[in-house]
């Protein structure tokens, strides 16, 4: 391991501890979750087998929460190594077959330098309200990539709340409007209202920036959901098979389109250490 002594970042806040210490992250992906969550899923698959080098690839999933990507990229040959500050999460994808999962943060991880195939940073840096903590994360995945290797990294796209309370007309309470209308000014999300945690909404024009200043070379920019995930009847469609195919292959067509991508609830962005 590269002998460097780094300084410890602050702790994770307590409000996203608890937040997912609720253990409904698992849900909102999977079959079964809300409808928005499981495209979420889908689109993330279809992005990153397009994007990640062939199986046996070694992978570090990064606050890769439950495992539940974990758990695919396992079944498709690829070695998982999961972090994720939360212990829930660590005990739930510790028992998914091909994976291996321990606590750890982000923005400081123990391993050696250039000791993985691809990084995947599909949580983290949203909820990193702090440029320089998106930055720092965005550095420590650089540092354990091998040259040339992946980084892939979510966002929430800074509409994102806006539009999804609207879509569930929870827009109409004084109370939320006013807290998403401040989220969608700064991008700044407090956790109160109990419908997300502590939170960074971005601009999808901010995050290659923060790739560059991280040393990273951007490839490209990826939205996952579309406008899709806000068209009344998705639910059913995303329950037939073939309706979810056509879904998945519309939304693919505009994935990468710069006057779409804040349309999208998340956002992927792609990048390699050169």
């Amino acid at each position: 391991m590269t002998e460097t002594t780094r300084e410890q970042p602050p702790a994770v806040h307590e409000e996203i501890l608890g937040y997912y210490a609720r253990g409904k992250e698992d849900a909102r992906l999977r079959e079964g979750g809300a409808p928005a969550g499981r495209l979420e899923f889908w689109r993330t698959q279809d992005v990153l087998r397009r994007i990640l080098p062939p199986a046996p690839a070694r992978v570090l999933d990064v606050g890769g929460g439950s495992g539940v990507h974990a758990q695919w990229l396992a079944e498709d040959g690829y070695e998982v190594e999961l972090v994720d500050p939360v212990p829930l999460h660590v005990e739930q994808a510790s028992r998914l077959p091909g994976v291996k999962a321990r606590p750890g943060d982000a923005r400081s991880l123990p391993d050696e330098d250039a000791s993985y195939d691809a990084i995947l940073l599909l949580g983290p840096l949203y909820h990193l309200p702090e440029r320089s903590d998106r930055v720092r994360a965005l550095a420590e995945a650089r540092r354990v990539v091998r040259p040339g290797g992946p980084v892939v990294a979510a966002t929430i796209n800074r509409y994102a709340g806006l539009h999804d309370l609207l879509r569930e007309e929870r827009y109409f309470d004084p109370a939320q409007r006013a807290r998403t209308d401040a989220a969608s000014t700064d991008g700044r999300h407090d956790g109160e209202g109990g419908l997300f945690t502590v939170a960074y909404f971005a601009q999808p024009t901010e995050v290659p920036a923060e790739f560059t200043d991280a040393g990273l070379t951007v490839e490209g920019q990826y939205g996952l959901e579309g406008l899709a995930w806000l068209m009344g009847g998705v639910e059913d469609w995303l329950d037939a098979p073939d309706r979810r195919e056509i879904v998945l292959a519309a939304t693919r067509r505009t994935e990468s389109e710069p006057t779409l991508l804040g349309a999208s609830a998340h956002l992927l962005t792609t990048g390699r250490r050169p």
